[in-house]
């Protein structure tokens, strides 16, 4: 009996699937550079060079936050400000803010794959502070008017308020504000206002900061979009409780009438963590959030999306419910879900911005609810291909159960890196991937699990820069619920070869994502 092929023409066997695209997970911090860290100068724009040359379309990034204790950039002092470490000393000196030999002066450390936290907080900040006070004195009259305008352009919105915020850190030597004497504390309008006057030499310093890096930002940004490269950013949902947004607006947060948090973040006890995760965060206080027609979060999105092209929601299931913890306990074992604003906050986020280039970060413990809240907003879902062989092949993200509308990554930077997977994993989860992907020695197991994700029908696909390189945990981003030792790898100068650029362009387009 032959094959009957059907003639009607809701059916099209020759459709080929478009727009599939792929990029690469490397934060700014990872870069190399001669000063310690990773910055926007020149490696962030030789490594956007090769994005284009391996024939990638997207660079995600972590947040760009100011970093503080734990260095995580997940826990910053401002959802606005950025990180003052990612400012380019090469492009300051080129422009005459700073001299050659006074950078000379500073040590950022020796260690060409390590960066050292506590090195980049003693030693950056005397050394912008030699630049400002170029600009205060009127060295540079062309950046000092670019200066003006930016501070009268951001001041009222955001910019004076993280200014006096730093600067009141910096009096108290960095500690909490919840720690400062209670008229600051408590935003006594006479004190802040005498702190103000006194002080103004600190808060126009902390603008000068950020003028730097919103300059140096919008510069990056444009060479990534002259070179067909869209930047892919990353939104904590939860803000740190040392922070500005906290500090200036404590209503709309858990706390007591002593701006104590009543409950904080966490996820529920699992195989991974037997007493969950403590992230500690205060947690929204959505009622108050939908009396303001959620105007907080709508400006949160907006002044966001001009630092990204597309963005990542982290912790997407926290939307639909959260795990809220009693504040003080040293465990998340006794949280309990609490329901979210769900689709009423993303109506009101798309009545007043119009459609999000957003997609959801839904891993973890996730309901029928979370899947049907995910699927009412449109946001394509997140998968990881590390999480997908379990021995019994009933995992949603082996290759065959995987969906179009979709992000696959083969681990982020929670994960171990494919290297770091083969060699730590259960070993029969380890011997399942292999014969799945036919990996084999030949080819290499790690470019076999990335040629495994990038076929797969998944319309994005993000890899890790550690696994371009094959490098294993010695590489690893971040360990959670872990307070040190994490967000410090860096790549080496020179590991951006043509090879690796030629290797990657010839998976891509195998796979079908080529720009």
């Amino acid at each position: 009996m032959s094959l009957q092929i059907s003639e009607d023409p809701r059916y099209d066997y020759k459709e080929i699937r478009t727009g599939r695209k792929s990029g690469i997970l490397l934060h700014i911090t990872s870069l190399p550079s001669p000063y310690g860290i990773g910055t926007m100068g020149v490696a962030a724009r030789e490594f956007i060079d090769f994005l284009a040359q391996a024939g990638q379309s997207y660079w995600q990034i972590l947040p760009l936050g100011p970093t503080g204790f734990g260095d995580s950039p997940y826990q910053t002092f401002s959802t606005r400000a950025g990180n003052p470490y990612l400012i380019d000393l090469d492009r300051l000196i080129q422009e005459g803010v700073l001299l050659e030999n006074e950078v000379e002066e500073y040590d950022f450390g020796s260690d060409p794959e390590k960066v050292d936290f506590n090195l980049m907080w003693r030693n950056q900040q005397p050394l912008l502070r030699k630049g400002w006070l170029r600009i205060r004195e009127g060295h540079l009259p062309a950046l000092t008017r670019q200066f003006e305008d930016f501070k009268e352009i951001e001041g009222e919105e955001w910019l004076h308020e993280y200014a006096l915020f730093m600067s009141l850190k910096n009096e108290y030597k960095g500690a909490p504000w919840s720690s400062w004497p209670d008229p600051l504390k408590l935003r006594d309008p006479v004190k802040l206002a005498e702190f103000s006057q006194s002080h103004h030499e600190d808060i126009d310093y902390e603008e000068y900061v950020q003028f730097l890096f919103f300059r140096q930002w919008e510069q990056l940004h444009n060479y990534a979009r002259n070179a067909g490269i869209e930047i892919m950013g990353d939104l904590p949902i939860y803000v740190a409780g040392d922070s500005v947004e906290v500090w200036s607006e404590p209503e709309l947060f858990q706390l007591d009438k002593n701006l104590t948090p009543t409950f904080v973040s966490g996820t529920p006890p699992d195989e991974y963590a037997e007493g969950g995760q403590l992230w500690g965060s205060p947690l929204f206080k959505w009622e108050v959030h939908e009396e303001n027609g959620y105007a907080w979060w709508i400006e949160r999105i907006r002044f966001q999306m001009r630092f990204y092209d597309l963005m990542r929601l982290d912790h997407f299931r926290g939307f639909e419910s959260y795990w809220a913890v009693p504040y003080g306990d040293e465990t998340a074992q006794r949280g309990q879900w609490v329901k979210g604003p769900a689709d009423k906050l993303f109506d009101a986020l798309r009545e007043k911005l119009g459609p999000l280039p957003l997609f959801a970060e839904d891993l973890g413990y996730i309901t029928k609810e979370v899947s049907e809240f995910r699927h009412r907003t449109g946001f394509p879902s997140m998968k990881i291909l590390q999480s997908a062989f379990n021995p019994d092949a009933l995992s949603d993200y082996l290759p065959h159960n995987l969906v179009e509308h979709s992000v696959l990554y083969t681990g982020t930077h929670d994960n171990d890196t494919i290297a770091g997977w083969l060699d730590s994993a259960n070993p029969e989860e380890v011997e399942f991937a292999i014969r799945y992907l036919g990996l084999n020695d030949e080819e290499g197991k790690v470019r076999g699990m990335m040629r495994g994700a990038a076929t797969t029908v998944c319309q994005t696909v993000i890899f890790q820069m550690q696994d371009l390189l094959g490098l294993g945990n010695e590489a690893r981003m971040n360990v959670p619920a872990t307070l040190s030792g994490n967000w410090q790898w860096r790549m080496k100068p020179g590991q951006l070869t043509s090879e690796l650029s030629q290797r990657m362009s010839e998976l891509t387009r195998i796979s079908g994502r080529t720009q």
